[in-house]
């Protein structure tokens, strides 16, 4: 589903230096991976190319067989739209717009019709635990019901991969566990592919296999 191969990247500059360097990595549908490492080594760099939202120096970046490097910048944008679901460690949720718009917007920007986009995200609320919560805005929620929210929209659209960055980072332990187990139980319960980047053991203990990457690559 999602085949990274020999990818590198450097960032020019009086400090320049090879972020990734030869980096390789095949992901089936429903494989849930954990990446970790130390800080600076790439890891958010790699979920960015895997994106689109940035370019290799080389390598190739094929998603469900479509290669990212054929693509303009609508296409990889439509890609996006379409194929992928992000989490992140900030949540990233709109504080004007209540729980119920914030998850229904990757549906709004695929133009699904009102209606269908209504009961997909009562569904989605129910199967995140927030149920009857679709009016409520962000500041009535707390951090682990906020990345609740975040988990639903990224997967509001079905998406084929999805992209976790440190999801956890901004949570106390029992939510971080409560979330974890969410985030693995709702992406193996639509067969979708995952990628994690955690620095937490704890966290990556509940993928499928860890990966660590360093400066010579992946090992794990």
């Amino acid at each position: 589903m999602l085949s990274v191969r020999h990818l590198s990247k450097s960032y020019p500059g009086p400090r320049s230096r090879d972020v990734l360097h030869d980096v390789s990595l095949e992901l089936g549908a429903g494989e849930y991976v954990a990446i970790m490492g130390e800080s600076g080594v790439g890891k958010s760099t790699l979920l960015n190319l895997i994106a689109g939202l940035d370019a290799p120096d080389s390598g190739s970046i094929e998603l469900g067989g479509t290669a990212l490097a054929g693509l303009d910048d609508d296409a990889r944008t439509r890609l996006r739209r379409e194929k992928i679901g992000f989490v992140f460690q900030a949540f990233h949720v709109l504080p004007y717009l209540d729980i119920a718009r914030n998850v229904e917007l990757p549906l709004a920007l695929l133009d699904v019709p009102p209606m269908d986009r209504q009961r997909r995200v009562a569904t989605m609320l129910d199967a995140v635990g927030l149920g009857g919560r679709g009016g409520s805005l962000p500041r009535e929620l707390s951090g682990g019901e906020l990345q609740r929210v975040a988990i639903a929209r990224a997967l509001i659209h079905e998406p084929a991969l999805v992209l976790a960055d440190e999801p956890t980072g901004n949570l106390d332990p029992d939510n971080a566990a409560q979330v974890l187990e969410l985030l693995r139980e709702c992406v193996k319960t639509r067969g979708a592919a995952a990628i994690l980047v955690t620095h937490s053991d704890r966290a990556a203990a509940t993928a499928d296999r860890v990966l660590r990457l360093t400066a010579a690559g992946f090992t794990g």
